[in-house]
């Protein structure tokens, strides 16, 4: 069994192209498949049927997993079992009678426009690590990356003069996102003046640096701006993502329009996108009701 989830493992690295976070997170919920159809005395797929799936469902959440994360495991059971019976490894597949349960939609967390000000305003620009600091929090919430995009970024995926960011995105896609004048001003100052002194005599392809000239870790980020926000007396929580949803959320309540948005964030299907539209909608809501005159 071990041996056919590492098949699929690299099915979903060469053919899919996933990330290396989707990958760990598919391999982590197969083992738990695996292992309690092995501490229950199966050891061949083609004898898991749905009595078992069912059973393992049960087990998850009796280990206290939320309904989300019980719908992410038999999301990540299904796709195995898709490929199992497409490439005719087994006979039969176990979940073709199994919905996958509606959790509801997720309202990302967003701050203000005025939150964000303040947040970008704690970096002391006076040292090099405030440079990198200010310019990755700027570039992230100009351009709407994930984090894993941005602490990714190379010196060549950015040209300042055209005020563009290139991105490789989730599945290897690439695109071309816009970043404003204050981001292209961060970003400046941070080559110019703040990594070559971090760098010393060492060199990086890596736009943002850590040590021995290495990308920062994703933690590490997450890290530097709960700081920041600590800083910034920003009461709710904010992390990475949270810059990313507020650039969403910010361009829809400005007027940008939905495709737009949708080729920013690198947003294979416009329905991920048309999350934001609800919480825009709550903002139109406010404003009709402390602006219109017959609220």
């Amino acid at each position: 069994m071990h041996e056919l989830v590492d098949t699929y493992m690299d099915y979903l690295t060469i053919e899919k192209g996933l990330s290396a976070n989707s990958i760990t997170a598919y391999g982590t919920d197969l083992a738990s498949y695996i292992n309690y159809l092995s501490d229950n005395g199966i050891d061949d797929l083609g004898n898991a049927d749905t009595t078992a799936v069912l059973g393992w469902l049960v087990y998850l959440t009796r280990q206290g997993l939320s309904a989300k994360s019980r719908a992410r495991h038999l999301i990540s059971i299904r796709g195995f079992y898709k490929y199992l019976t497409t490439e005719k490894l087994i006979s039969a597949n176990p979940l073709k009678d199994i919905d996958i349960p509606k959790t509801g939609r997720h309202l990302p967390g967003v701050i203000s426009v005025n939150e964000v000000e303040a947040l970008l305003n704690a970096c002391d620009v006076t040292t090099p690590k405030g440079q990198r600091n200010l310019a990755m929090m700027e570039i992230m919430y100009g351009a709407g990356l994930r984090v894993s995009e941005l602490v990714f970024l190379k010196v060549v995926d950015v040209n300042l003069d055209a005020g563009l960011v290139r991105v490789m995105g989730k599945g290897a896609k690439e695109r071309i996102v816009p970043i404003g004048s204050k981001a292209k001003d961060a970003a400046r100052l941070w080559l110019d003046q703040g990594r070559p002194k971090e760098l010393k005599l060492l060199s990086s392809d890596f736009l943002f640096i850590a040590r021995a000239g290495n990308p920062m870790t994703r933690q590490a980020f997450w890290k530097i701006i709960k700081k920041y926000a600590l800083a910034a007396g920003i009461a709710r929580p904010v992390s990475p993502h949270t810059l990313r949803h507020s650039f969403a959320t910010h361009l829809i309540e400005g007027g940008a329009d939905l495709r737009s948005v949708q080729t920013m964030l690198g947003h294979s299907d416009i329905s991920t996108t048309q999350i934001y539209t609800h919480i825009s909608r709550d903002y139109l809501i406010k404003m009709h009701h402390e602006f219109h005159p017959r609220k």
